[in-house]
This record gives structure tokens, C-alpha cells and sequence, in this order.
């Protein structure tokens, strides 16, 4: 009976040590819960206005990335899973757009952050993003310190605002022969970033701003820079700000009789602006970063803006297609494919790894994307518009076409 009552003994030994590891064998081999992901979904989360002096930018990105996101969604998402997108309002606000990035991380536990809205708002999430590992893509600002240094879990799609900057000094300069060139910023990181391109473009023709002119963000109180930039007899003026300002400045100077080459960067809000400016805005130069959505009956390389404008017509009928939303279009297309090739086994690091993998992808924007381990901004071109007539026409450039690209590598 002893002898029997230890075998037993030893038998259950052997069995419970057997069954301990193969649980433990059945733990590691799968992968440890991933914030934001189930067997059905992938939950994205987005900080950006959605309402107040920068709601336009926002709501229209949103719409844009939507309206692929509901096609997406309706053939049955990405392997298996659905994109459910929570957006937040920050209101063009480093405060609020702080705190909303710490309750979709913490409280709704997001997969990713995506499509931010702003230099301002968007800089002051970085230590959040590099201490949670978080991946953030589709920026919308061309902020040279969400690219250098690079940052692992930082997706820049567009253009940068040195490469818009730098593109716009050299149109005025070489093909214009404007040397006198004024600038008008918002006076936060998003208006220091583009006045520093703007300097450096100048300084390699030996020039500098003839003058500069500030605004505080969230204000319209344009007219002492308006009154500094006039009185330098500036031909052209480089404006860093939002549709909002930028129509005031460009109305009171005109009614002032003073009448240089207005240009303004992508992050203005190129539709809005020429919706504020009426009569005034004629002639007045915008760089783009995406090709005018009117160019889709036209251009058979423009699918990707041509599904644009229909999936918008289709889940946003109110909207009229813009560069904002095709740019936020733009923005859910690399989500998609990054998440499509992480595969079913999806987590944030093999997330970034897939988006890295994407080369000259056609997207159908005239455009190709490509990053890698060492680039994170897929997209390089940079495109000049002119109103016209209340419309924007690509410029005719040419020696060079109607967009430049700037090349990879050391930024201007």
C-alpha cells in the first residue's frame, strides 16, 4: 500500500510538472495582449480641432481619412478586423491636445495615433509617443522636429515646410527675380519652423528677410506685421499661418495698396483661405503637397484622388473635395497598407517594420510613396497653385514642371 501510495504520488508529480509546461509552452507562444486590437477590431485614436479658428483643418482631414475608412470597413476591414476611429477636439490647443493624447492612451488603450492636426499641438506629444512606443502617422504639419532626429514611432507623410519654404524662395528668386522678400508667421513652433526654412532659403543666395511680422496664434491682431512688412517694400511675402489671419492680412494690405506676390504654406488651408478672400484672393500663391483634386477627370494617373473625390461625395456629401481632405485620404492610405502588410499578428513594432517596407508604392496621387528604416516622410513633391478666378490652377512651371520634388536627405 505504501509503495503504491508513492507512485501515485510520483505519477501526479510528473503530471502537474508536465501540464506547468506546456501551459508555459502555450504562453509564449501567444504573443502578449496588444493595446487597441481584438479578434474584431483596431481601435485608431486622433487629437485635432474639430471645431474654433483651425476646425476646418481638422474636420476636413478627418473627413478625408474617413471616407476610406468606411470603404474599408464595409468589404470587411483589414484581416478580419474593423478601423474604429476616435477623434478628439483640441481646439488647435497644446493643453488639450496633451490631454486627449493621455486618455486615448490610457483610458481607451488606441493601437496608434493618427492624423494630428498642427506643429504646436503635435510637438508637445512627442515624449508621450516615445515612452509608450506608440506609433503616431499622418501628421498634418510639415514640422521639421517630428523628422529630425527620426523617431521610430513618428510617420510623416507629407512634405516638410523647409521643402515647401525652400521651393517657394527658389520660384521667387530663379524664376521670378524677386529678391525683397518679407515674412509673416504665427508666432509658435509652427510659424518659427517656417520662418527658419524660409531664412535658411534665403541664405543661400546670399539674402535675408527684409522684413517679418508676427501674429499670436488664436488671434486675428495682424496689423503690426502688416505695417513692418509694408514698410520694408517687400515684392513677395512668405505667410506661415491659418486661413483665418492670413485673409485678414491679405485684405487689409490690398486695401492699403499694397500689392506684393502673397504666398502661404499648405498648413493655411488653401480652400477656406480662397472661400475668406473672394475678389482679394486673386494671384495669391498657395504650395500644396497633394495635386489638386479638379485634376482627377483629367490626369489618368490620379486614381487615388479620383476614388477621393467619390468616396467623399458618397459618405460626406456636404463636403466639396479639398487638399486638406485628400491629404488626410492620403494619410488612411498609409495606415491601411501598413496595417495590411503587418499581417493578422499584428503589434506596434511590426507595425512600423511594415511601414518601412513600403517602396514607390502608387497610391494614384502623381506621387510615390516610399520610407524605409532611415526615412520616415513618404511623400517628397511639392506643388505651387495660384487662385484664379476663385479656383486653384497649377502653376506652369517650365523649366521644372508643375510640381518639384525634393530629394531625401539633407533638408535645406
Amino acid at each position: 500500500m505504501i509503495l503504491s501510495l508513492r507512485h501515485f504520488f510520483l505519477f501526479f508529480l510528473s503530471a502537474a510538472l508536465i501540464i506547468s509546461c506546456e501551459a508555459a509552452g502555450d504562453r509564449q507562444a501567444i504573443p502578449s495582449r496588444q493595446p487597441g486590437i481584438t479578434d474584431t477590431e483596431i481601435l485608431v485614436g486622433s487629437s485635432l480641432a474639430l471645431g474654433g479658428h483651425a476646425g476646418y483643418l481638422g474636420t476636413q482631414i478627418h473627413h478625408g481619412a474617413l471616407a476610406l475608412i468606411h470603404k474599408v470597413n464595409e468589404q470587411g476591414g483589414i484581416h478580419g478586423r474593423k478601423l474604429r476611429l476616435i477623434a478628439n477636439d483640441d481646439g488647435y490647443d497644446p493643453p488639450r491636445c496633451i490631454l486627449n493624447t493621455q486618455r486615448l492612451l490610457i483610458e481607451d488603450e488606441v493601437f496608434c495615433l493618427f492624423n494630428y492636426v498642427g506643429t504646436p499641438t503635435t510637438v508637445k506629444i512627442i515624449p508621450l509617443v516615445e515612452e509608450a512606443r506608440v506609433p503616431l502617422i499622418g501628421m498634418f504639419t510639415g514640422a521639421n522636429a517630428l523628422r529630425e532626429p527620426l523617431h521610430r514611432y513618428l510617420i510623416n507623410v507629407r512634405a516638410s515646410y523647409y521643402q515647401e519654404t525652400g521651393a517657394a524662395v527658389r520660384y521667387f528668386v530663379e524664376e521670378l527675380g524677386v529678391k525683397r522678400i518679407a515674412v509673416f508667421y504665427q508666432y509658435d513652433a509652427y510659424g518659427f519652423d517656417g520662418l527658419r526654412g524660409t531664412e535658411l532659403a534665403l541664405k543661400s543666395y546670399g539674402l535675408l528677410p527684409s522684413a517679418t511680422g508676427t501674429y499670436i496664434r488664436g488671434t486675428l491682431d495682424v496689423e503690426e506685421g502688416l505695417e513692418k512688412i509694408a514698410a520694408s517694400g517687400a515684392e513677395a511675402v512668405v505667410m506661415i499661418g491659418t486661413y483665418e489671419p492670413c485673409a485678414r492680412f491679405i485684405r487689409l494690405a490690398r486695401g492699403q495698396d499694397f500689392h506684393p506676390i502673397f504666398y502661404n504654406v499648405s498648413f493655411v488651408g488653401a480652400d477656406e483661405l480662397a472661400r475668406r478672400l473672394g475678389e482679394a484672393g486673386e494671384g495669391v500663391i498657395v504650395s500644396q503637397v497633394v495635386p489638386p483634386p479638379e485634376l482627377s477627370d483629367r490626369l489618368p494617373d490620379l486614381h487615388g484622388v479620383k476614388e477621393y473625390v467619390a468616396l467623399l461625395k458618397r459618405y460626406f456629401p456636404a463636403d466639396r473635395p479639398n487638399f486638406v481632405g485628400l491629404e488626410g485620404y492620403v494619410n488612411a492610405r498609409v495606415l491601411v497598407e501598413g496595417l495590411r502588410r503587418a499581417g493578422r499578428n499584428l503589434d506596434r513594432d511590426r507595425f512600423i517594420s511594415a511601414i518601412e517596407s513600403i517602396r514607390e508604392l502608387d497610391i494614384g496621387i502623381a506621387n510615390r510613396l516610399s520610407f524605409s528604416p532611415v526615412d520616415h516622410q513618404g511623400l517628397e513633391q511639392v506643388y505651387f497653385t495660384r487662385i484664379e478666378n476663385g479656383r486653384f490652377v497649377l502653376i506652369d512651371r517650365s523649366s521644372k514642371g508643375a510640381g518639384e520634388t525634393v530629394q531625401q536627405g539633407p533638408r535645406i
